[in-house]
């Protein structure tokens, strides 16, 4: 999504413009690294100091309930937001604590297929996302 289009995702769902909304939503869009919310903070604190660290988990939390972003928890229980909705895993190295997008169109239909085949009684599945452990290699962080 295009730094552009925050404002008017943000009136799609009939959200108010506020400057601290705006900042919070770009700043996750511009970092593109599923940053924590204080990572989302000191990003804005720079050009925004008054906006308090309530303010970013509100603004967040909100975002997340209009589904213009989406929570990744890690194995360490870090709360990440991630602006990315199309389809897509996560790899997620413990060691360093990143995550990087995945994407498998090949995967993505195997799980489908094999949910679809192996309906699990009683639930109804509304998404599938895998978080794939492991280590990067030539990790640069």
């Amino acid at each position: 999504m295009e730094l552009s289009e925050a404002r008017n995702k943000l009136i799609e769902k009939g959200l108010r413009i506020t400057p601290q909304r705006l900042a919070i939503f770009e700043a996750i869009l511009k970092l593109n690294n599923h940053p924590t919310a204080d990572d989302i903070a000191a990003s804005i604190k720079q050009d925004n100091p008054n906006i308090a660290t309530g303010t970013v988990y509100k603004v967040l939390e909100s975002l997340v309930e209009n589904g213009l972003i989406k929570k990744v928890k890690t194995e360490k229980d870090v709360m990440r937001y991630d602006a990315i909705l199309e389809n897509h895993h996560h790899l997620y190295c413990a060691e360093s604590d990143r995550i990087a997008d995945y994407y498998n169109e090949e995967i993505n239909n195997l799980l489908t297929d094999y949910f679809r085949q192996h309906a699990i009684p009683d639930f109804k599945i509304g998404d599938i996302k895998l978080q794939i452990i492991g280590q990067f290699l030539n990790e640069t962080d």
